[in-house]
């Protein structure tokens, strides 16, 4: 079991590494032990919803430099795991968006720790409903994508019928693959989690989750309320270091 301190003024947070994201966790290592992150800032702040750091270019940055582009020239194949959520106090790697990523490959060294909201069990519902469908957008658009050539030769053709059946072939086949991965559902103890704990759960599937907080929560909860400018950055900077324990 691997774990780090991240030490800044507000006091230090020991994060545990997941074994069951390797690529994540041997990668972070890495970058640590050859003081990759040693005076970069959380960049990237915004209160009820996380703190974000590990952007190269924000160290010794000037107040008029925009954050969050810089990179090590490489991403991580994402390693999502249902049992590895969006919890208060999860480490998580960040990304550039779907349009651009649709694999969802995370940065090679940008990372964000989870401080989010206590849920309702109403609200949990209602966001299961939205993930489920937006679960079922995505697979259906990646079919269609496999079928493209097929697609645009029904439509050339004004084949109505062909098409018809083709996407409600493709339809059921992004219900099964949701239902079998179980994209858009929280299970019990996650519920249990989001209510008493706290967290982001519409972020579950969408980022790779590699850690989590062991003591430092309170650090954690005084940087994500500090003052911020209109990109999100802390007034005055909050940076860091990160060692191996």
């Amino acid at each position: 079991m691997s774990k780090v301190k991240i030490t800044t003024s507000f006091g230090d947070i020991i994060l545990r590494l997941y074994d069951e994201t390797p690529l994540h966790r041997d990668n972070f290592l890495k970058l640590l032990r050859e003081g990759f992150y040693d005076g970069t800032l959380f960049h990237r702040v915004i209160k009820d919803f996380m703190i974000q750091g590990g952007d190269p270019e924000s160290k010794g940055a000037p107040k008029s430099k925009a954050l969050g582009s810089g990179d090590v020239g490489y991403t991580i194949p994402a390693e999502f795991n249902p049992a590895l959520f969006h919890k208060r106090g999860a480490l998580c790697a960040a990304r550039q968006g779907d349009q651009v990523n649709p694999e969802r490959r995370s940065s090679g060294c940008q990372f964000y720790i989870v401080w989010g909201k206590k849920y309702k069990e109403s609200e949990l519902a209602q966001l299961e409903k939205q993930l489920k469908m937006q679960a079922l957008q995505t697979e259906f658009n990646a079919l269609a994508m496999q079928h493209r050539e097929e697609i645009i030769r029904y439509r050339r053709e004004r084949d109505q019928a062909s098409l018809y059946a083709l996407q409600e072939e493709l339809e059921a086949q992004a219900h099964s693959r949701v239902r079998e991965s179980g994209a858009g559902s929280f299970t019990e103890e996650q519920k249990k989690v989001y209510a008493e704990l706290g967290g982001t759960p519409f972020l579950d599937g969408q980022y790779t989750v590699f850690g989590e907080i062991e003591s430092g929560l309170d650090v954690l909860s005084q940087i994500e309320k500090v003052a911020t400018d209109a990109q999100d950055r802390p007034l005055k900077d909050i940076s860091m270091s990160i060692v191996e324990l």
